[in-house]
């Protein structure tokens, strides 16, 4: 189970350094090249999720007493994802300080109102990619804080079980006393009876005794 782990974690690793070199290549380009360059980002992007919940899956199969170790690996995956997204969000709005003068034009023709107007969207774009970010932060934490309600709702639930299943076995052997106890009170009723006979018959033979003695004198 650990091996698939860390075979994934390799594959990880790998990919997510292949999305940070590209991502730092975006700004540097324009048109078609950077559509393609975006199209790759977003592919590989798609690929690290998958290897994500693959780890997830992989944890989830981890006995509850090694776990921590590996919950805390996830964590920090999840947020280097999260950075990766980030960066990636960014990138498809920013341009390098080359690619700003092909656009803006270093001939002084451009004018400054296009250069203002860009750049408030530039910033614009990034105060709407903060605000994305923070809302995807929210989402995520929500969604481990599930995870640990559901993981803590099947403990509960185990135990749950485990004192039914000690109730049931408790059940079963008070109703053996029981059936025991009446076997007894039972008997003991049987024995009394047989008493009170035995003393009725003893009590009639010692009064035919006496009777039949008075009655030959």
């Amino acid at each position: 189970m650990s091996s698939d782990f860390e075979g994934y974690e390799q594959d990880f690793a790998v990919l997510t350094a292949e999305i940070t070199n590209r991502i730092g290549k975006v700004p540097k380009l324009l048109g078609d090249e950077k559509k393609q360059m975006v199209s790759n980002v977003e592919k590989q992007l798609e690929e690290a999720r998958e290897l994500l919940e693959q780890m997830e899956l992989e944890v989830r199969e981890i006995p509850p007493q090694s776990r921590g170790m590996y919950s805390s690996r996830m964590r920090s995956y999840k947020q280097e994802m999260e950075k990766l997204e980030a960066d990636f969000k960014r990138s498809r709005i920013a341009y390098s300080d080359e690619v700003r003068n092909e656009l803006l034009g270093d001939d002084g023709n451009s004018s400054e109102i296009q250069r203002a107007h860009l750049l408030d969207n530039t910033e614009r774009l990034e105060r709407s990619s903060r605000r994305l970010e923070a809302g995807y932060q929210i989402a995520v934490e929500t969604e481990q804080i599930g995870q640990e309600m559901l993981e803590n709702l099947s403990h509960d639930r185990e135990k749950i079980q485990r004192a039914r299943e000690r109730l049931r076995e408790t059940d079963a052997n008070l109703g053996k006393s029981s059936r025991i106890l009446t076997g007894m009170l039972r008997r003991i009723i049987q024995n009394r009876i047989l008493i009170v006979i035995l003393g009725i018959i003893v009590i009639f033979a010692v009064v035919m005794v006496i009777y039949l003695s008075v009655r030959g004198h």
